[in-house]
């Protein structure tokens, strides 16, 4: 059974090894397909379940964020990508938040300091760059520009931020502008400048005056962890959703996205077509009760089975299967 391993840690060097093809959620290099987006090719495996499908539906004919709360591995920013890909919707605009993020960091950043630098460097100051070239919008700001459709912004783990983030953005949430200081005092002498955005496309936006308004509201998507509680004026503007544990008919459909039908399409579609893996993941709903465990746990158990690297009995399951909210002790 260790014939499938390439490193084999007997300080033998050699070269005679290939990697085989990757999971189907973890694309590289000449795996992608170039007319798919790493959004596009996330968001086409994941099963929407219908009170999540007529949520994004509300949150779009409302113009309100959704705050999806759920266990880490449930899928929550997956949904984001499943939308955008469905709606063709082009790139999710991602904001990851931590305790140090503030609400400039989603909206631009302007580096004053690198302009300044440039500035004292320049025989002639008037040869410098543009204000311009040192702005840069950020993935809040990039989803307020003008658009004939909503972008999708991603606000991933907001339970994370300081406890000021959700209040400040109560008003672009409500208003759907804001201004770039830096350019509003420059409108009269520079009324448009184009400035870069958030995309990686590397792409850029005229901006008038200084001001950001949205013409069509984005679909903005926050996920929590459910770590922290948040202020009543924030939840009364958002639209919330509890994303739920799959239970095993809907965590069949799941392997069947990643896996291949063969493995999971039955009948009755409750069961996977090996009673081994099946067992599995019976096993691994089981120790959901008293474990925090990932869908992508599963995922990886089941590809290194039914590519033919382990059994089912491999002490290498349990590894895979570790439980998330606690380190695991030496036996």
């Amino acid at each position: 059974m260790n014939d499938w391993q390439i490193f084999t840690g007997n300080s033998e060097p050699h070269d005679d090894w290939e990697l085989p093809p990757s999971p189907k959620w973890r694309p590289f290099g000449e795996e992608i397909n170039p007319n798919q987006s790493r959004s596009q090719i996330r968001g086409e495996t994941f099963q929407p379940r219908e009170e999540e499908i007529k949520m994004v539906n509300a949150a779009l004919y409302l113009r309100r964020p959704l705050l999806i709360t759920g266990k880490p591995g449930t899928g929550k920013s997956s949904l984001a990508y499943a939308v955008a890909r469905e709606l063709k919707l082009g790139e999710v605009l991602y904001w990851s938040i931590t305790s140090r993020t503030v609400l400039k960091d989603g909206l631009y950043n302007y580096d004053a300091i690198a302009r300044l630098q440039e500035v004292k460097q320049q025989q002639n100051p008037s040869k410098a760059s543009s204000i311009e070239d040192y702005i840069t919008l950020g993935p809040l700001g990039t989803a307020l520009l003008p658009s004939p459709k909503p972008r999708i912004l991603l606000i991933d783990e907001i339970d994370k931020s300081d406890i000021d983030l959700p209040n400040d953005l109560l008003n672009i949430f409500e208003e759907g502008r804001f201004e770039i200081e830096e350019l509003v005092r420059l409108k009269k002498e520079i009324p448009i400048v184009n400035v870069r955005t958030a995309d990686t496309a590397d792409t850029s936006s005229e901006i008038r005056e200084g001001r950001v308004i949205c013409t069509t509201f984005p679909l903005v998507i926050l996920t929590s962890n459910g770590e922290r509680d948040f202020p009543p004026p924030f939840l009364r503007r958002c639209l919330r959703l509890t994303m739920k544990e799959p239970d095993k008919t809907h965590l069949v459909k799941i392997i069947a996205a990643h896996l291949g039908k063969e493995i999971a399409d039955t009948e009755d579609a409750t069961k996977l077509t090996n009673e081994a893996l099946d067992t599995l993941v019976d096993n691994f709903i089981k120790e959901r009760d008293t474990k925090t465990l990932a869908n992508d746990q599963l995922l990886n158990a089941l590809f290194m089975v039914t590519k033919g690297r382990i059994d089912t009995k491999d002490g290498l399951i349990k590894q895979l299967l570790q439980d998330l909210g606690q380190v695991e002790e030496d036996e």
